[in-house]
């Protein structure tokens, strides 16, 4: 994998930057900010609560909770009733559960055995090492994963709308709880399970399968695990959490594509590929043949030279091959649809063979970025990491990517445009790749509300290399290119 010159890498499924006092380009808060900032600290409480409550008690538990709810009521008449009898036994029931959970001091030490990478929605099997330094085995433990906190910052609150938020009527606006459940639901890691343990052997390291289905692409971080054990009643659960922390990357979704058969040809590169063992520029090895003035030193083979007696040289030429630019769409604000636009450019670098072709993956992050994969320069593997960390630059205009993509333009045998909006700077960046005789296959991603098709404008003259795709439907979409 390659960069262009005076540009860097990225850190691979690093986190955005969240934590601003104010976003760039944002010289004053929003309306209603101080009423949302009150709101935002009883929002940050309210999913604490019930994940505390469903972790502490066990399903017979809560069942016993409202059963003891219902009783109160029903038994405030003493001479009427005797649920009241009934009350007093469930409540010493509950009482002695949780007493039993202040005895609950397991010395366990953890390790986690996780594969390199993993992909959104695709279960991920790993294996949790645990030793039992007690001298008595441990019984009926239940583990439970611990994940970086999903909930948002109070920037992020403040300044990221929810997709069709303007839709809403003015109380759901102004009060946020839908803003802060699609921003929760977000940033959550992954959905979590609990996974019954066996026995643990004093003394011994038992070897237990765990599984976890990731949610969004990026990194995917482990805080700790929380070991359970329910008490003799089964209503209480002692907790002990272990710290332990640990990461995974994880890759965009993928959705299978068919062969592309875009009209470029192969290009004359100059100088061939760079490989990743080489310095400098590589040409293709084509034959031996005898010394003639003025052919470098360097080129002479050494061995014919001592074999025949004669100088020998190595004869080069340049290459020929394939060179695809896949272009990602960055400065939506929409982040629903630019999430679709990662995982489409995601399956577009898998259906490319990069075999005996090149995939140069443009797109701009904090700057304009440029990445090769293919003919030894990098595997198909290494762009799906970059795109597992790409974040969306809605503060950045889409004139920022001409420039890189029309100094590329000469190397490449044609284009894939995968964008989020269709305004009038992605139609002129259209237009001049058309003008630079650079063939283009637009893949518009739109919100699934959105019922009017957009005018192709410059791919008038090849609509059928112009697909506008739902992101409810990007699946389907992507299929039927």
């Amino acid at each position: 994998m390659s960069a262009e010159s005076q540009t860097r890498k990225p850190a691979t499924g690093s986190a955005p930057s969240s934590d601003r006092a104010l976003p760039k380009g944002m010289k004053a808060l929003p309306p209603g900010s101080t009423l949302r900032k009150l709101l935002y600290r009883s929002f940050r409480t309210t999913p604490e609560l019930p994940l505390r409550f469903r972790r502490r008690f066990t399903l017979p538990g809560i069942f016993v909770w409202c059963l003891i709810t219902l009783t109160v009521f029903l038994g405030l008449d003493t001479t009427q009733t005797t649920a009241y009898q009934i009350v007093t036994l469930l409540f010493a029931m509950m009482m002695v559960g949780l007493v039993c959970t202040l005895f609950f001091n397991p010395r366990i030490r953890i390790r986690r055995v996780l594969p390199t990478l993993g992909t959104v929605g695709q279960t991920l099997n790993y294996e949790l090492r645990l030793t039992n330094e007690n001298r008595l085995p441990e019984r009926g433990l239940i583990a439970i994963e611990n994940l970086e906190d999903p909930r948002p910052t109070l920037t992020e609150f403040l300044f990221t709308p929810e997709p069709g938020e303007e839709r809403r009527n003015w109380y759901d606006r102004t009060l946020g709880f839908y803003r802060w459940r699609w921003l929760y639901n977000r940033k959550r890691g992954a959905t979590l399970k609990e996974h019954p343990l066996p026995i643990l052997p004093g003394r011994e390291e038992t070897v237990a399968s765990m599984t976890i289905t990731p949610l969004r692409r990026g990194r995917l971080v482990f805080t700790g695990l929380t070991l359970a054990r329910p008490d003799p009643f089964g209503m209480v659960k002692a907790l002990a959490i272990l710290p332990r922390s640990d990461s995974i990357l994880v890759l965009p979704e993928r959705h299978p594509i068919p062969a592309l058969d875009l009209p470029g040809k192969v290009k004359h590169q100059q100088g061939g590929v760079s490989f990743a063992s080489s310095v400098g520029e590589s040409e293709e090895f084509v034959a031996l043949r005898d010394y003639r003035p003025g052919d470098p030193l360097r080129h002479i083979h050494w061995r014919s030279f001592a074999r025949t007696g004669r100088p020998i040289v190595k004869e080069f030429q340049d290459e020929y091959f394939v060179r695809t630019a896949l272009v990602l769409d960055t400065f939506g604000s929409d982040l629903d649809v630019f999430e679709c636009a990662v995982s489409a450019a995601a399956s577009f670098a898998c259906a490319l063979d990069t075999q005996e072709s090149l995939l140069d993956l443009l797109f701009v992050g904090d700057e304009a970025y440029c990445f090769t994969a293919g003919r030894g320069l990098g595997q198909t593997r290494q762009v799906l990491e970059v795109l597992a960390g790409v974040q969306a630059r809605p503060e950045k205009s889409f004139g920022s990517l001409d420039g890189l993509m029309v100094r590329h333009a000469s190397k490449v045998s044609g284009c894939v445009c995968i964008l989020i909006e269709w305004d009038d700077e992605r139609k002129a960046f259209i237009r001049r790749m058309q003008s630079l005789q650079v063939p283009v296959l637009v893949v518009l991603i739109v919100s699934e509300s959105s019922k009017v098709r957009p005018d192709p404008g410059p791919m008038k003259v090849c609509p059928d290399r112009f697909r506008v795709i739902p992101m409810n439907r990007l699946k389907e979409g992507l299929a039927s290119l």
